[in-house]
């Protein structure tokens, strides 16, 4: 019962840095990106820019029915392994469907949340993490599981789940108020 209560606790603080306005601690609008046809603003929170990509809708979808919007709108910071759309498209027919069930929302919000760390872990922060494992590095997710992330190639960092499954990050350092998000092409998943 504890156990369930400290990820519930963890989940709520991680996902409600997606909803909640708070204040710029870092950046300014110059370091605005665009994600999915639309600006990203350093001075809005996780949920208020998300909301706004297209490439995101899936995302945005899964966040709200997992109940999560409060979490990640809160003052964090987080850092924020974000799929795009294809990234579910191509997973197994009937998937989100099934994950969007109220009955599933358990399973749902674990998988989102793994998606999560603690912290505000820019590009760069991401690089000397890399280069101080010997290439490789590991981090804990906020639902409780591993990541592990390492270089492909000069300049691309590749994000690995407990299953072996990898992720590309196409557009790094999307800054927010209460952390970054980096876009990813795949859905991780957790053992």
């Amino acid at each position: 019962m504890k156990k369930t209560l400290t990820l519930i606790a963890l989940t709520s603080l991680a996902l409600s840095a997606f909803a909640a306005p708070s204040l710029n601690t870092r950046g300014n609008d110059d370091d605005t990106v665009m994600v999915g046809g639309n600006a990203m603003f350093p001075l809005k929170n996780i949920v208020e820019n998300a909301v706004n990509s297209k490439d995101h809708t899936t995302l945005v979808a899964a966040v709200k029915a997992a109940g999560l919007v409060d979490v990640l709108m809160s003052k964090g910071p987080f850092t924020v392994f974000a799929p795009v759309n294809s990234a579910f498209s191509a997973l197994p027919e009937g998937t989100v469907e099934n994950l969007l069930k109220p009955e599933n929302k358990g399973t749902l919000t674990k998988i989102l949340t793994y998606h999560v760390v603690a912290g505000r872990l820019d590009s760069m922060e991401l690089r000397r993490r890399i280069q101080m494992g010997h290439g490789k590095a590991e981090l804990k997710t906020v639902a409780g599981g591993m990541l592990w992330i390492s270089m492909n190639g000069p300049s691309n960092i590749v994000v690995t789940d407990e299953n072996g499954g990898t992720a590309n990050i196409p557009t790094y350092d999307v800054m927010q108020s209460n952390g970054v998000i980096h876009v990813i092409d795949k859905v991780l998943l957790p053992k």
